[in-house]
């Protein structure tokens, strides 16, 4: 008997188990039963040919039509051709040479129907007309016919199909034989699930499970086969998040509670407006935390213009007023310079402890980036070491071993999604006497299964309201069909700014030779891609702007391959509204506030996400001037990206296009396969679909830990939180 930690070539042979080691990253019994089927088959319904991608290795079930042998000039003297149809597209098959179709001549005629597996590829038939996807030298099995003679014709007709995600040298049909060997001689041992909760929620046993997803005889089966794989999914993540919630309680941090009369209550007396209900919610909430003998993690997330950056200075002005300091960490040095600026211009005289003008209960604000001249980098350093400065604003830079703080009580990680997991606990580990508090901030609404995954060992806050007095933004889509609005893009930006507002206009790109890793990503080009243009780069559209579209009007550039100091005097030029038009990358994306700005035009706009839109949207409409947002794209009417660009501009509520954007594309790995390069640990759990069963799942976990922390009496599933958690992801978790 075989147990899930085998090798697979002591039960499949050293050959089979190469392809699946290097072609799936297959190497063990249990990553091959845990390699579930895509889809599933049966007989008489046949494979979407219309839906098949360029480049992408399928398995198809269809039935030939048309078989077509012919003798061509050129090596290898032969071409067998195969028509095969799902009623309504159709793919071909194509085989050269007279020893590579003989088999296919033999066994397909029309009529026949089989299972044909290879990559699609796209070829333009002689004499023009439309291009034609096609399959090369496909793999082929030929299905039963009904009513054929024997058992095993019928047992097949009758059958679930399994589809399994396959590669080079090793077709779905044949992983299948291989996952049936493995089966047959499978050794689960003890079910890992507690028997208490399987008769709770009704759950079939493990080894049921795999043999239900892997070979169902029904419908039903593969369903409750289904249920119990994506429960143990939630649960067993669930179960490492409550060990880090339940250890993180019992951390030491030294208690920030508010003082009355201090700093905090000397902003909150001088700020300009009214904070938001949400806000004050917030607030007490993060106070309270602060409060506690046991340090904070907490998730502070809010749509764009919500009101974070004010959050989270009243709780670092409440852990100042308790002796000690705090520290911001934003990802780019744009950003935490625009950080550093809002700051202390929000402080006023509360920022100039010391100095001449500075309130009686003051303190000091600096920035440290790697790109500060000598002389402010070591009076920055020396201000944190000796704790004059009660915060303190960077970038990676804080990171570096010579970077010391006399008391550092709170860390507040903007953008947590842009930083490594090494890098947020660098930070974590300066403080003395304890952990400090953390608070992390980001302007990409998650929804609530995501949240209670990703980051379910954080207490979340949530600020959904904007401040009164923000203005609406309108979104418009630019559209290749009606090119006169493009033009009309350059109308509005000079009304505009005739009427002395500003405007952004961002691009995918720097320039055709640049390098652009320092910049925000964008997502790889997809299969539509192919034949299109370069996305537009800032550097090839300056000049245009400058003799043709724009001319006279005051164009300032900023992207991630400008020198730090000028990216910050681009940026202070602009907010001095000294510049009418700023042409940037996505270095924009976050954090940048000028109110005067208005118009937002993203060139190539089907180039970025559904977040980054709308986090680039956030960057007009911030004062009381109404917003305009206008995407630019060449994607046509009734294709995937023109969808994704018409929901951006039917909604600005970023709840609900965080959710499209989930939907369109991969969780990820929550336990930090993106970082790692490892395989999803979510195989069939979806954060949108399972929300019942994520919460279910997460209280089954609280309560379980709650009474055997350590999993002390229960080996089984112990032993799988360790599969799961292997020494890579365990430190992951630990330092996230």
């Amino acid at each position: 008997m075989a147990k899930l930690d085998e090798p697979l070539r002591n039960l499949l042979g050293a050959k089979t188990a190469k392809v699946l080691a290097s072609g799936l990253e297959l190497h063990t019994v249990g990553d091959l039963v845990h390699h579930y089927p895509r889809r599933y088959a049966q007989r008489g319904e046949l494979t979407d040919l219309d839906g098949l991608v360029d480049g992408e290795h399928v398995t198809v079930m269809a039935e030939v039509t048309k078989v077509q042998g012919r003798t061509i000039p050129r090596s290898p003297g032969y071409l067998l051709e195969v028509t095969v149809s799902d009623g309504h597209g159709t793919l071909k098959l194509t085989f050269f040479g007279r020893k590579g179709a003989w088999r296919a001549e033999k066994e397909l005629s029309p009529g026949v129907r089989g299972l044909f597996s290879g990559k699609v590829t796209t070829y333009r038939p002689r004499g023009g007309g439309r291009p034609q996807r096609q399959l090369t030298h496909p793999e082929f099995r030929v299905l039963p016919e009904e009513g054929s003679a024997g058992a095993a014709a019928r047992e097949f007709a009758e059958e679930i199909i399994p589809i399994y995600p396959a590669t080079k040298g090793l077709e779905s049909w044949k992983i299948e034989e291989c996952v049936q060997i493995v089966l047959d001689q499978l050794d689960l041992g003890p079910d890992p699930m507690p028997g208490p909760i399987l008769r709770r929620h009704g759950l079939i046993g493990l080894g049921e499970a795999l043999r239900g997803i892997h070979k169902p005889r029904d419908w039903g089966e593969l369903e409750r086969a289904r249920r119990r794989l994506k429960w143990d999914e939630a649960f067993v993540l669930q179960i490492a998040l409550a060990q880090r919630r339940k250890a993180a309680s019992a951390l030491p941090a030294k208690p920030r509670p508010r003082v009355r009369g201090g700093l905090l209550d000397a902003f909150d007396a001088a700020l300009p407006f009214t904070l938001t209900e949400g806000q004050l919610q917030v607030g007490e909430e993060i106070a309270a935390d602060l409060s506690g003998e046991h340090p904070m993690h907490r998730l502070l997330q809010g749509d764009v213009g919500a009101g974070k950056t004010v959050v989270a200075l009243r709780a670092m002005l409440q852990v100042v007023d308790g002796g000690g300091q705090a520290a911001l960490l934003a990802p780019t040095e744009v950003l935490a310079q625009q950080h550093y600026r809002s700051i202390t211009a929000m402080l006023g005289p509360l920022a100039e402890a010391g100095r001449l003008g500075g309130a009686d209960k003051a303190t000091r604000v600096v920035l440290l980036t790697g790109s500060q001249g000598a002389k402010a980098r070591r009076q920055a350093l020396l201000e944190a070491a000796s704790g004059e400065a009660g915060i303190v604003v960077g970038t990676h830079a804080l990171l570096q071993e010579h970077v010391q703080f006399a008391d550092l009580g709170l860390v507040v990680v903007d953008e947590q999604h842009r930083f490594g997991v090494e890098q947020r606990d660098a930070l974590r580990e300066k403080a003395a006497g304890g952990r400090p508090h953390v608070l992390v901030m980001t302007a990409t609404p998650i929804p609530r299964t995501v949240a209670m995954t990703v980051f379910g060992d954080l207490e979340t806050s949530t600020l959904s309201q904007l401040p009164s007095g923000r203005a609406e933004i309108k979104t418009f889509v630019v559209p290749p069909e009606r090119p006169a609005f493009l033009a009309r893009t350059w109308e509005r930006i000079r009304e505009e700014v005739a009427q002395g507002r500003q405007a952004y206009i961002v691009c995918p790109r720097i320039g055709a030779q640049e390098d652009e890793e320092d910049d925000a990503p964008t997502p790889p080009p997809g299969p539509d891609d192919e034949g299109r243009r370069a996305p537009v780069a800032v550097l090839d559209l300056l000049p245009r702007l400058e003799e043709e579209l724009l001319t006279g009007l005051r164009i300032g550039v900023l992207h991630g391959k400008l020198p730090p100091d000028d990216k910050d005097a681009v940026m202070r030029r602009f907010a001095a509204g000294e510049i009418d038009v700023l042409l940037a990358t996505t270095v924009v994306e976050v954090g940048v506030d000028v109110p005067n700005a208005t118009v937002m035009v993203i060139m190539d706009a089907d180039r970025f996400g559904v977040s980054q839109l709308h986090q680039l949207r956030g960057r007009v409409g911030r004062g009381s001037l109404p917003g305009l947002c206008l995407l630019v794209t060449d994607a046509e009417p009734g294709s995937r990206a023109r969808q994704r660009l018409d929901a951006v501009a039917s909604t600005t509520d970023g709840f609900a296009l965080s959710r499209l954007d989930l939907e369109q594309r991969r969780e990820g790995d929550v336990l930090g396969a993106a970082q790692a390069g490892r395989h999803s640990s979510l195989r069939l759990l979806t954060l949108l679909k399972d929300e019942e069963l994520i919460r279910t799942a997460r209280t089954e976990a609280t309560a379980l830990v709650e009474a055997d922390p350590d999993l002390q009496g229960h080996a089984a599933l112990a032993a799988e939180l360790a599969v799961m958690l292997d020494e890579e992801r365990a430190g992951f978790l630990e330092k996230a």
